[in-house]
């Protein structure tokens, strides 16, 4: 009797093996999410159609803040802030944002940022703005930022 069970002993014993090493793959190959806080974007100036927005990321892996799209703006891009020549230069992050694993990166004012382009509407304090932000391998997040003014830096104003 217990040669007979033998068989059908090793047959469940390896799907079950078999099934535990997929469920492993599944878990280890899945993107893990990226946390967003503090979003805010400033209200666009009179006769403006462009605006900054601000927001702090931390993944859970190495990744990149690839793409950001919003409705209420034509275009949106990832932007640095640095010192050229003395003057202040905004470029696009073409290549994306490096966010490294479990490192807190901080867009602010006078840093890497977030330009919304072609604002349809003038953005006032008060109002909230949707972006969707896509990442190179975790999955995109939705995000609602408050229309307001930044805090102010160490400078003594809130820089774009």
């Amino acid at each position: 009797m217990a040669r007979a069970l033998f068989p059908v002993v090793l047959i469940a014993f390896a799907g079950s093996l078999a099934a535990c090493t997929a469920g492993e793959k599944t878990a280890a190959g899945a993107a893990e999410a990226v946390q967003v806080s503090g979003a805010l974007c400033r209200p666009t100036p009179a006769g403006r159609q462009t605006t900054g927005c601000y927001l702090t990321l931390t993944a859970g892996a190495d990744d990149r803040l690839m793409s950001v799209t919003s409705p209420v703006a034509g275009r949106a891009q990832v932007h640095e802030s640095r010192m050229e020549s003395n003057m202040m230069m905004m470029h696009q992050l073409r290549d994306g944002l490096p966010l490294p694993a479990g490192q807190a990166v901080e867009l602010k004012p006078g840093g890497n940022h977030i330009m919304l382009l072609a604002v349809a509407e003038p953005l006032k304090t008060g109002d909230t703005v949707a972006l969707t932000l896509t990442f190179a391998s975790a999955p995109p997040v939705e995000v609602t930022a408050a229309v307001g003014q930044p805090a102010l830096t160490d400078s003594g104003h809130a820089s774009h």
